[in-house]
């Protein structure tokens, strides 16, 4: 009886399709197919909802990066930034710098040339003249600018800067290749900026018991005025044994006198300068200097990588 109803029932065949190889269009027909009215292979109704489609999707895309972009701006101060000193990624220990710097610097700067090579000095000659241009041409300044000519007890007025005066770098100057050809060359050294940063000056009878004493020395001669500096040093790094005792001048100072801070973003400002002149550097042998900043607010930490308030870089004089 079962078998009887499964013949009864019909049968069902399925037939299956191969894909055809499409047929072959020539450059013409794949411009405009007139046998359908397809152009590049979609039909105008096809590209319309493809234009469409991709014209909200870009204009919603747009509207999105405007919306970000605003939100941004609306957050920005073009005056001083929002996250100040502590707050901030960079804190309020500002880093030590010097130029002239090497432009291939990967972990220690070196500053290495031959003084009777006229070619070798005019390379650093131009990277310093190429920094100290802003200090020299004041037509190199944004346009507004409002030097003015202070000391420890004519602070810059407000909306004005200090003139730094190039004048009072002693023999680090063009005139005298920076001592470069003369195998004493001249390094110059910055505070890095950091907005609203208030230097922590040292009383004479608080320096620190590892500051160089020649530094200490220097401090005792001044007034009580002009010891509101953040003070440098520059001494080579070594055991006792393969340690030379380097005659180092420094001009106009030795360090950053108070009435140039704290930097507010004032039009034009130019960072105090401090020239260190390496007087009679030993030759033919590298030797590794680290120069330090000091001030009771500056952080120090030594080495080559992760440093703080202080720098290193290699000299060799051939």
């Amino acid at each position: 009886m079962t078998d009887r109803k499964r013949s009864s029932q019909p049968r069902i065949v399925r037939t299956y399709e191969f894909p055809t190889k499409p047929e072959k269009l020539t450059l013409g027909q794949y411009l405009y197919d007139s046998r359908d009215g397809k152009i590049l292979g979609r039909t105008a109704t096809a590209w319309g909802q493809l234009m469409l489609f991709y014209a909200a999707f870009y204009t919603v895309l747009a509207a999105l990066f405007a919306i970000c972009m605003q939100g941004l701006l609306v957050s920005l101060n073009h005056e001083f930034p929002k996250w100040q000193l502590e707050q901030s990624i960079i804190g309020s220990s500002p880093g030590l710098s010097f130029r002239p710097m090497p432009a291939d610097v990967e972990q220690v700067a070196s500053i290495e040339y031959v003084a009777a090579n006229k070619s070798d000095v005019a390379i650093w000659v131009d990277l310093i003249n190429g920094f100290l241009e802003p200090y020299v041409d004041r037509e190199k300044l944004p346009a507004g600018t409002e030097q003015v000519i202070c000391d420890f007890n004519r602070p810059p007025p407000v909306r004005k800067v200090c003139a730094f005066d190039v004048s009072k770098l002693g023999i680090c100057t063009a005139e005298q290749n920076f001592g470069y050809n003369r195998s004493a060359p001249c390094i110059f050294l910055k505070l890095n900026r950091i907005y609203d940063w208030q230097p922590d000056y040292y009383d004479v009878d608080e320096l620190p018991e590892d500051m160089p004493n020649d530094l200490i020395t220097y401090i005792k001669g001044l007034n009580e005025q002009e010891r509101k500096q953040v003070w440098v040093s520059c001494q080579e790094l070594g055991s006792a044994a393969n340690k030379t005792e380097l005659e180092v001048q420094y001009s106009p100072s030795r360090g950053f006198p108070s009435y140039y801070y704290p930097y507010l973003n004032q039009h034009g400002y130019l960072s105090p300068l401090v020239a260190v002149q390496f007087v009679r550097p030993p030759t033919k042998t590298p030797i590794t200097i680290e120069c330090r900043a000091w001030a009771k607010n500056i952080l120090y930490r030594g080495g080559t990588r992760d440093r703080r308030g202080s720098l290193q870089f290699t000299m060799r004089i051939d």
